[in-house]
């Protein structure tokens, strides 16, 4: 055979392999480690929450996820970051409601959540508590009250960013309370926290992971939701305060173009973690809960949240 001829019978070998190798090479995603970018601080609840479900996810994708934390401008550093990756699923975010569908009714974006992400999970939710550090001279949730109440404006309130997850529960409390407090905004919740314990604000609000990483070191006053969530703490629904923007959603987002199997490759794996007996217990050590919500179904919950979020930002800044 002449030279020519088998050059031609070896190009037509290969465009045949790469053929037959093209639907292969896309099942085998991921080829490499997937990021998770957090557009929040160290030490907070997402924080302690990515540590615990990156190390067991690997499990079931073949891959390492790594947490890349990206914290700034009340979220905005990460999230854009996240909003302008290849969207090739290697690049995913973990953050939360008030970020994801109220942040867009106060703020000027560098893009647009609910066209650039589609949701992959709910990962879980959970309420905030108020609380001091524990040789506080407040022993009751009416004691701070009253010290504001005495000192207009006085009182320092740390939180996790201004319209995020502690900042607008504590709004809504605040108005509910007929009180005026001086806001501290922090990059999250493990820095709002650090502020707390450094004596540099008066109180903040914590979800439980990072309540719990405390130890003896604070005090709980009350919690948000209309549930106790530690034995001797009242709820703000049951001492009559009409609060009901404490729930937070953790969610895992992804850019609205990647491809549908490798959704599926990355809802798959997170509805398989929800069984591992690894991830009950850590999650369960932590104080967290593992209500996963898959993200065609969180998707819809997302489009109601930027309607009630509208009304409620409008309510906060009439």
């Amino acid at each position: 055979m002449k030279r020519r001829q088998l050059a031609t019978l070896a190009a037509a070998t290969l465009a045949a392999a790469a053929i037959v190798a093209g639907p292969a090479h896309a099942d085998e995603y991921p080829e490499k480690p997937i990021t998770l970018i957090v557009p929040l601080g160290a030490g907070g609840s997402h924080d302690l929450n990515a540590r615990v479900f990156t190390s067991v996810i690997p499990a079931y994708l073949d891959q390492a996820v790594i947490v890349k934390l990206m914290p700034g401008a009340s979220g905005q550093t990460g999230t854009a970051a996240a909003a302008s990756a290849r969207p090739d699923g290697y690049t995913l975010l973990f953050t939360h409601n008030f970020f994801d569908q109220l942040q867009p009714h106060v703020k000027k974006l560098p893009y647009d959540t609910n066209k650039d992400f589609k949701s992959v999970v709910r990962l879980n939710y959970a309420v905030p508590s108020i609380v001091v550090r524990s040789d506080s001279e407040w022993k009751s949730i009416d004691d701070l009250i009253a010290a504001a109440k005495a000192s207009p404006g006085k009182v320092k309130f740390g939180h996790s960013g201004n319209w995020g997850a502690l900042m607008v529960p504590g709004a809504q409390f605040m108005s509910e309370a007929g009180i005026s407090l001086t806001l501290v905004p922090h990059k999250g919740g493990g820095p709002a926290m650090q502020a707390l314990l450094a004596g540099d604000v008066d109180f903040t609000m914590a979800f439980p992971s990072v309540i719990g990483a405390q130890g003896d070191k604070l005090r709980t006053l009350a919690s948000f939701g209309d549930t106790r969530l530690f034995d001797g703490v009242p709820t703000l629904d049951e001492l009559g305060y009409d609060v009901d923007a404490g729930l937070m959603n953790r969610i895992v987002l992804a850019q609205t173009d990647v491809p549908a199997d490798r959704m599926r490759k990355l809802q798959d794996a997170f509805a398989k973690m929800q069984e591992d007996k690894t991830y009950k217990r850590l999650m369960k050590r932590l104080g967290e809960n593992t209500e996963l919500m898959m993200g065609a179904d969180y998707d819809e919950v997302r489009m109601k949240q930027y309607d009630d979020y509208g009304k409620l930002v409008t309510a906060l800044t009439q």
